[in-house]
C-alpha cells in the first residue's frame, strides 16, 4: 500500500505538538520529529538535555558531545541545559513532560506498548521506554502500519513483552491516525487514495471509524 513517507509521517506527529509543550522523542524515527515543528517546543532527552535545538546538518557546526537520544547532533537554543541522566529521569517520571513520541514493534486495541525485543543472540532491554510510559502526559505512537514483511504490528494483544500497559493515546503510521478510546480503536484520518478496508486488513482490531473522518491533516 502506497502510504506517508517517513518525512511526512513525522510532520503529522509535528503537528500535534503546541506552543509551549515540554516534548520527549524516541530513538529512531520519532527523534526526526523536532525538525518539522514550526512552534517553540522544548524537548527532553532522556541522556540529559533540555530545550535543545532541532538537527546540525553542517558537518563543520556539529558538535558529537551534543546529541540527542538518538545520537544524532543537535544544536543550542538559548536557555538550553545539561544534566546527569538521574536528573532527566526525575522529569520523566514526575509528570513534568507533556508529551513522549516513540516508537513501537505493536500496539494493542487498548493502548498496550511493545518496545522492544527479545533475542537470544543480542542484549536488548526496554530502556528508558518504561520510565517515559509512567509519567509522561501523553503518549504518541509514531511508526510504520505493518512491518517490512508485511506482519501487522496494530493487534489484539501484544506477542511481544509488553513495555507498558494501556499508556497509548494516539498511533500515527504511513496509513492511518488512530486514537485508543475506551470503546476501541478510533480511526479519524487516513491516507488519500485508501480505502477503510484496505486499512483494516492490516488492522487486527476491529476499527471504529470516526464520523468525521478526513484524510491526513499536512
Amino acid at each position: 500500500m502506497k502510504g506517508l513517507t517517513r518525512e511526512l509521517m513525522c510532520l503529522r506527529a509535528a503537528n500535534e505538538l503546541k506552543e509551549g509543550m515540554y516534548v520527549n522523542l524516541g530513538t529512531g524515527l520519532p527523534s526526526q520529529v523536532k525538525d518539522f515543528v514550526e512552534e517553540e517546543i522544548i524537548f527532553q532527552s532522556e541522556n540529559g538535555a533540555l530545550g535543545y535545538a532541532p538537527t546540525i546538518w553542517d558537518e563543520e557546526l556539529m558538535d558529537y558531545e551534543l546529541i540527542d537520544a538518538s545520537a544524532v547532533p543537535v544544536g543550542m537554543k538559548p536557555g538550553v541545559s545539561f544534566f546527569d541522566v538521574s536528573t532527566s529521569f526525575v522529569m520523566l517520571r514526575g509528570g513534568y513532560i507533556d508529551v513522549a513520541i516513540v516508537g513501537a514493534f505493536q500496539v494493542s486495541e487498548r493502548g498496550d506498548l511493545a518496545n522492544y525485543k527479545e533475542k537470544k543472540d543480542v542484549l536488548s532491554t526496554p530502556g528508558g521506554i518504561m520510565d517515559i510510559c509512567s509519567g509522561v502526559k501523553r503518549v504518541i505512537v509514531l511508526m510504520e502500519h505493518v512491518t517490512r514483511e508485511g506482519k501487522i504490528k496494530i493487534v489484539n494483544e501484544c506477542s511481544l513483552p509488553v513495555t507498558a500497559k494501556g499508556v497509548v493515546s494516539t498511533i500515527i503510521t504511513d496509513l492511518a491516525y488512530i486514537d485508543v478510546t475506551q470503546e476501541g480503536l478510533l480511526l479519524k484520518e487516513i491516507v488519500p487514495g485508501l480505502s477503510l478496508e484496505e486499512v483494516q486488513t492490516v488492522t487486527e482490531p476491529k476499527l471504529i471509524v470516526s464520523k468525521s473522518l478526513q484524510e491526513f491533516m499536512l
